[in-house]
């Protein structure tokens, strides 16, 4: 088990009504808010009304129209409005993307270049606006992290900024929120949260038996309560425990005792980059084909634990169970209305080879992941994901 330091200082507040602290608790930081939304979704459910009347005695200067990738457009307009008015904290009303970009701008906001020099080299930020979250989709566990994933449009690159000065002061997570979510984002967010937990389930460092066990825990929650919240989306169940696995998920305790690079989010991240696809639909489409790319006499008894523990597979032999493994990650996957394929989203082979150049480039897929991917690897592992 690998040394770490472990500090999270994000206040959260669960469950039903727990929005009413907002206003005592966003006083603590000034009066002048930028609030930032996604499509317009907060504004049908009630919730902006909501968050109006609570902030009635604050100044509030709004960024609407976040993009499910957020864009580094979005992210400097954020930041100018922010310089120009003096805003003293930034909120975030919606999920993983708004808040990524509301995390971007708080940085942006204290910082004279250009946003973007902030991705490429994290130690110029100096300084960041205070950021709260009012959570409405559970997947990405952004309200409980320090990192934001951005766009850059021109470029074609998604890459993360990441900096223990944005970690939200606090962030409000309601299940009832949930209840409105289309069953394609549901699947979305539960996808999405499986794959947070096995990227760090599947690291070089295979000893931290404590943290996988919660890994395996928290899997096991998804599996159970994500068909429920699709087939009853008012089922506070089965929304509160996804929620909170979502904030586990990817909050740094799964990870605690382990290390190394991601294995699967850089591969996405450029496709989605280059097509503008949905994160979790990239996840689900790679991640069983990164799996049995990857599976092999080395490693086939850690596949062989996930498939036993998290998909209860009795198979006794370790290559037999893993690849069972891995067949159950892919059905849960298209039970859930998911595509298999790239095939089935229109994404074609011409950008594979320079696609998988920069993933390898912008990641540590050749040094420090579950297995050592070279660019050749990549490639194969885009072909391989094409379907029929």
């Amino acid at each position: 088990m690998n040394d770490f330091s472990f500090h999270v200082p994000t206040d959260i507040r669960f469950g039903r009504g727990s929005i009413v602290c907002l206003p005592g608790e966003l006083k603590k930081y000034g009066s002048r808010i930028l609030l930032v939304y996604g499509g317009g979704s907060i504004k049908r459910t009630g919730l902006y009304d909501t968050v109006s009347e609570l902030l009635r005695e604050f100044e509030i200067f709004e960024l609407p129209g976040i993009e499910p990738n957020p864009k580094l457009s979005s992210v400097r307009s954020g930041a100018k409005i922010c310089k120009d008015n003096k805003i003293d904290m930034v909120l975030a009303v919606g999920g993983g993307s708004c808040i990524d970009a509301s995390k971007h701008i708080a940085a942006a906001a204290c910082y004279e270049g250009d946003p973007w020099e902030l991705v490429l080299d994290r130690s110029k930020v100096k300084n960041a606006l205070p950021i709260a979250v009012v959570l409405t989709i559970c997947a990405t566990g952004s309200e409980m992290n320090p990192g934001a994933v951005i766009s850059n449009e021109d470029s074609h690159e998604k890459l993360e900024l990441n900096t223990p000065l944005l970690y939200p002061a606090i962030s409000i997570c309601d299940p009832t929120y949930l209840y409105t979510l289309p069953a394609s984002q549901t699947a979305a967010g539960a996808v999405d949260i499986l794959s947070h937990v096995m990227e760090q389930y599947f690291q070089p460092n295979d000893g931290a038996y404590i943290t996988d066990t919660m890994s395996e825990a928290v899997m096991k929650t998804v599996i159970k309560y994500a068909p429920i919240a699709m087939e009853r989306p008012d089922d506070y169940e089965a929304r509160s425990n996804l929620m909170w696995a979502s904030t586990i998920a990817l909050n740094h305790l799964l990870t605690a005792g382990k290390g190394g690079a991601w294995s699967v989010h850089p591969i996405e991240h450029v496709v989605s980059a280059y097509y503008d696809i949905t994160h979790a639909v990239g996840l689900a489409i790679l991640t069983p084909v990164w799996m049995r790319y990857v599976l092999d006499d080395t490693n086939k008894a850690r596949f062989a634990r996930f498939a036993r523990e998290v998909w209860e597979v009795r198979e006794s032999d370790d290559m037999e169970a893993a690849e069972k493994g891995i067949e159950c990650v892919s059905s849960f996957n298209k039970s859930l209305g998911m595509p298999a394929s790239f095939s089935e989203i229109g994404i074609t082979s011409e950008l594979f080879d320079k696609m998988a150049e920069e993933a390898v480039r912008t990641s540590g897929l050749a040094e420090r992941s579950y297995v050592k991917l070279t660019p050749e690897d990549v490639s194969q592992i885009l072909y391989n994901a094409r379907g029929l």
